[in-house]
């Protein structure tokens, strides 16, 4: 018997939604019943038994299809009512209450309130513990009902189902003979992983136990007596268990075994029951940057060409497909769209292609398809996607289990393919809870690479997203690879493949350059063959994170070019989704480290190129190499962004967008309801202050009321998109000086930063940092009427906002850092004066010190970092008098002594250098901490053990320097014993430093700042002269001391840079 489980009802763990209202007969049938087992008393008698297993059945199948409705206190009442009635030498009424549990719990989406659930648990421990093994099962499934997003409110029953010797450890472990019981143990395990928001979660511990026993059952084989569709489910409790331990409880994998441990199950688990496929992987997986293993036994070419190919079909036949009802177990809702219209293919895989420039034929059943279009010509051209079979609706779950596909072996598909989506699931927040420079350790081992001549391809995410059946899988590993690739910029930087490399090996540059032109034609590849518009939306999304983070500057020329014409078509896809996706690559493209020719050319291609209708058979894809025969002589403003023939018209892809945004939606396109979230997505080219000077100031006027409009849209998509534009906009100097606008503008970020999507919130937090940058420029004006405009009151607003963003995830809470430090800066005296301000600052301070402190992304803490600098910027905060003052020095002191990341380094020493006064560093032991904190990190700029780090290691003693000799330039005769305190401990390493300082010439730093050699020297000859100035302590030799120490530091750097520079008498030796 298949168990069902109560997780699988929810998508990603939510609780369960509140009960709906009952009709009255079915609400009166559970109270009619409920009734009649609360009259009953324990009694061991057959006929009271006999009536209460009539009264369990007649629960168990009354009618609850309508939804809840019933109180969830009700409930759980009846439910403790009933185990009181069964004593636990019952087997068979402990067997019959226990489905009970599981079928009401479950049908009714109830969760247990903690009074009841302390009994429940219990008893069904107790039962465990005491009744016979056929019953360990249904008390399994019960027991796993109880503990659904429970486990904050079981701590105490944890030592006696995850001790050493606990029931769910001694159940799930291999040994277990009964592996229906084994996957309902493991069932369990992984709803008591499930974490809620707010609530505590498992101990450290408990949660490596549960780990541990999740890992081991992924590793292990199918034993020989469990069937397919049980090794399925508990695959998929497994892999829910890990998921929910990363994504709940925050587990940091930091071993290298256990990461690559992980790794390795998943990538097995990926292409479970994949056909053609039969994958064998090492136990660990071990970061490297050269091919991993690839365990696939030889495959016969017949083989390969017909088991690796998807499904084909001679007719075109219409399924029924009937819906599934939604069972809370591993047996998710599928996806069903009603009627489905399979289309037939021709030849292998999903479309007949042929490759025209790749000299290797690709191993995956889908041959290459002519991008450049000079591989085929007249009928050998690609298929457009948009022809009119390809509208056909096609089934969002075409593998599927469906009535026609017959029994057992199209179930069998289903819950195979719900095993690799939940690895795909599972890898995706493995992603997210390790740094992305361990993660790229592993980089080979799922992101595909340009195979050998002959040679088949290596298994990686690639080969899912062409391969496999299944639309939903194919989406899902599309999304991990975009996971992968986001943020990539830096790792992806070192490819190179535009020389020729002729060596013996082949250099991690030309590594990574192959990986990335094999993406490029993987992903066209897929882009073609797919018929799914989410799993078409999904592709377009990853080559634009790809788009995004390719070095193109450093590769041959041409993959832009056929990513280019191969999505121009899909700007008109009936699906508004794939649409947006579509414009958002466009904008990826055109924004790519300019200025690139090839991109200047591509806006100069007439608007047909490509460009066709959606009705049309084969668009025309233009040669790869067509940017090579543009005129040699055509100069940057020919190749602008204007039309081809020179005229002031702007390009195709400015007016498409215009006209998607003004247009209306029947003007702009026959099919979606979305015109506006596909021209939403626009984001300007980098020409974009130019154009928008250049419009006439109607259309400006348009231009701004339209966005402003759109911010209110209920489409998340089109109100992330329209919240950043408004961050563009606000930084236009046309309209930064506009208080009118800028308080507008304000009001609709504010708004957008409550909305429930997070994608929103980033966006509107960005526009907001933006929005306060643009608050700061304006400070620099000589006109101060915008100070004195702007509302004190969207101020107060605008900190409070921007106070709760900061407890968002890492997303939102980079730019509400930012924006906090620009908004404290921002503030005036009549501001700070005011009461009503004092708290707020107060709050706004603290959440940037917690910042600062806390594990979070280097992104946040650098940010914070910065804000904090801009703090010290405003001179009418009481720095040094205040209580934070010293909250603020120990956290900036904390970072730049101790953290890992030296960029965060950077920006705390940069911060600790902006206060201009003495005072506003506070007392004399506050002085002296941030001096020996200085020091010392000064002493550590050089200890790290990533190697990514070593190149920050200059600019860090720079900032570290420039901090130091900044602190001299301040310091009282109060503070000098300490100074020379630390001089007679660490002088030779601080001189030597200090003269690195002086010799390295002008290289700049993390803060943006140069000093050229000159003014290095400058910078310490003013701190001897201040320290020479210095009304120094009677008998006190500490002024003497440093002096020394600086005239030493000048002496030696003229020396030894032959000048003859005297030093002025700047001693008064």
């Amino acid at each position: 018997m298949a168990a069902v489980q109560v997780a699988g009802s929810l998508s990603c763990g939510q609780p369960r939604e509140a009960p709906r209202e009952l009709p009255p007969e079915q609400d009166n049938g559970f109270r009619r019943l409920s009734a009649r087992l609360r009259a009953l008393r324990p009694d061991d008698s057959s006929s009271a038994r006999t009536e209460i297993h009539l009264l369990f059945d007649q629960l168990i199948s009354e009618n609850y299809s309508e939804g809840g409705g019933v109180a969830a206190e009700d409930v759980s009442t009846l439910l403790v009512q009933a185990c009181r009635l069964v004593p636990l030498n019952q087997n068979h009424l402990v067997s019959k209450v226990s489905q009970l549990i599981h079928h009401l719990l479950n049908r009714l989406q109830v969760i247990v309130d903690e009074q009841n659930l302390d009994f429940l648990m219990g008893y069904t421990i107790s039962a465990i513990q005491q009744c016979s093994s056929w019953t360990h099962m249904e008390i399994l499934q019960a027991l796993a009902a109880l503990v659904y997003c429970n486990g904050s409110k079981c701590q105490k029953y944890l030592p006696d189902l995850l001790g050493k010797t606990g029931l769910l450890t001694t159940l799930s472990d291999l040994a277990q003979s009964d592996p229906e019981v084994r996957r309902a143990a493991v069932h369990c395990m992984a709803n008591l992983c499930l974490s809620v928001p707010g609530q505590p979660y498992l101990e450290e511990p408990y949660q490596n136990i549960c780990f541990q026993a999740f890992l081991t059952t992924l590793q292990s084989p199918k034993s020989s007596d469990m069937d397919d569709i049980t090794f399925c489910m508990l695959l998929q409790n497994a892999l829910k268990g890990i998921q929910s331990l990363l994504n709940g409880g925050k587990m940091k994998l930091t071993q290298t075994d256990e990461l690559g441990a992980l790794l390795a199950v998943l990538k097995k688990a990926m292409f479970h029951g994949l056909p053609g496929l039969n994958i064998e992987m090492p136990t660990v997986l071990y970061p490297t940057p050269l091919p991993q293993y690839d365990g696939r036994p030889p495959v016969k070419a017949q083989q390969s060409e017909s088991s690796a190919s998807r499904p084909t079909m001679n007719k075109k036949k219409k399924y029924k497909v009937k819906p599934k009802k939604n069972q809370h177990g591993e047996e998710e809702e599928e996806d069903s769209s009603g009627e489905i219209e399979v289309v037939p293919s021709t030849g292998t895989g999903r479309m007949n292609m042929h490759e025209g420039n790749t000299p290797h034929s690709s191993s995956l059943g889908i041959q290459g398809l002519p991008v450049d279009g000079s591989g085929a010509s007249g009928k050998e051209r690609v298929s457009s996607p948009f022809t009119t079979s390809s509208w056909k609706r096609v089934s969002s779950s075409e593998s599927d289990y469906s009535d026609a596909e017959g029994g057992l072996q199209g179930k069998m598909r289903s819950y195979q393919a719900k095993v690799r989506q939940g690895a795909l699931a599972c890898f995706l927040s493995t992603i997210k809870s390790i740094e992305k420079k361990v993660l790229y350790g592993y980089w080979s081992a799922f992101v595909p690479d340009t195979p050998e001549l002959g040679s088949p391809q290596s298994l990686s995410l690639m080969t899912l997203a062409l391969k496999d059946p299944s639309p939903k899988t194919r989406a899902c590993a599309l999304q991990v690879l975009s996971a992968i690739l986001e943020g990539s910029k830096q790792f992806l930087s070192v490819a190179e493949d535009i020389s020729d490399h002729r060596r013996a090996f082949t250099p991690f540059s030309v590594m990574i350059a192959s990986s990335i032109r094999e993406l490029h034609r993987c992903l066209l590849l897929a882009l073609v063959a797919e018929s799914s518009s989410q799993t078409l939306t999904q592709i377009i999304k990853c080559l634009a994170n790809l788009v995004s983070n390719a070095p193109y500057n450093r590769l041959k020329l041409s993959l832009l070019t056929k990513v280019w014409n191969q999505i121009k078509p899909y700007i008109r896809h009936k699906d508004v989704n794939v649409r947006v996706s579509s414009l958002t690559l466009l904008g990826a493209i055109v924004s790519t480290h300019a200025p690139l020719p090839e991109v200047q050319l591509l806006l100069q291609q007439p608007c047909s190129s490509g460009l066709s209708s959606s009705n049309s058979a084969t668009p025309h894809l233009s040669p790869a190499d067509w940017w090579k025969k543009a005129p040699a002589a055509s100069s940057l403003e020919e190749t602008s962004v204007s039309s081809p023939k020179g005229s002031l018209e702007p390009c195709w892809l400015i007016r498409l967008c215009i006209s998607t945004v003004v247009l209306p939606k029947e003007d702009c396109y026959s099919g979606g309801d979305a015109g506006s979230a596909a021209g939403s997505t626009f984001e300007p080219s980098p020409m974009r202050l130019e154009a928008f000077s250049s419009l006439p100031n109607d259309r400006q006027i348009l231009c701004i009321t339209m966005l402003l409009g759109l911010n209110d849209s209920k489409n998340r998509l089109v109100k992330a998109a329209t919240s950043r534009a408004l961050g563009v906009y606000v930084l236009f100097p046309c309209l930064r000086q506009d208080v009118i606008f800028v308080a507008d503008t304000a009001n609709a970020i504010l708004m957008s930063l409550q909305d429930k999507s997070l994608n929103v919130r980033a966006k509107a937090a960005w526009s907001l940092g933006n929005l306060t940058d643009t608050l700061i420029v304006n400070m620099e004006t000589p006109d101060p009427s915008f100070q004195e405009e702007f509302s004190g009151l969207l101020l107060l607003k605008m900190l409070r906002s921007a106070i709760e963003a900061s407890k968002d995830k890492d997303k939102v809470k980079s730019n509400a850092v930012r924006a906090l430090g620009n908004l404290l800066h921002f503030l005036q005296p009549c501001h700070i004066e005011k009461p009503i301000f004092a708290e707020i600052i107060e709050e706004s301070i603290q959440a940037l010190i917690s910042t600062v402190l806390i594990e979070a992304a280097m992104k946040v803490r650098w940010n914070a970092c910065y804000a904090m600098g801009n703090v010290f910027k405003n001179p009418a905060l009481p720095l040094g008098t205040a209580p934070w003052t010293s909250q603020a020095y120990d956290a900036l002191t904390s970072v730049v002594t101790s953290c890992k990341n030296f960029k965060v380094r950077i920006r705390s020493a940069t911060a600790l250098s902006i206060p201009s006064k003495r005072e506003r560093y506070g007392s004399v032991e506050q002085y002296a901490q941030i001096w020996n904190a200085l020091v010392t990190a000064l002493q550590k700029s050089e200890d790290t053990t990533d190697f990514l780090e070593f190149k920050y290691c200059a600019s860090l003693r720079t900032q570290i320097c420039q901090a130091l000799i900044h602190l001299l330039n301040l310091a009282s005769a109060s503070d000098l014993p300490c100074i020379k305190e630390t001089l007679e401990l660490n002088g030779d390493m601080v001189r030597s430093y200090l003269l690195q300082f002086l010799k390295s010439g002008a290289e700049g730093d993390d803060s943006g700042t140069a000093h050229s050699p000159q003014e290095r020297v400058h910078m310490v000859k003013m701190a001897l002269k201040h320290i020479s100035n210095v009304q120094a302590l009677a008998g006190d030799t500490a002024r003497r001391t440093i002096m020394d120490f600086l005239e030493d530091i000048l002496t030696v750097y003229f020396d030894t840079s032959g000048s003859q520079v005297a030093l002025l008498g700047l001693s008064d030796r």
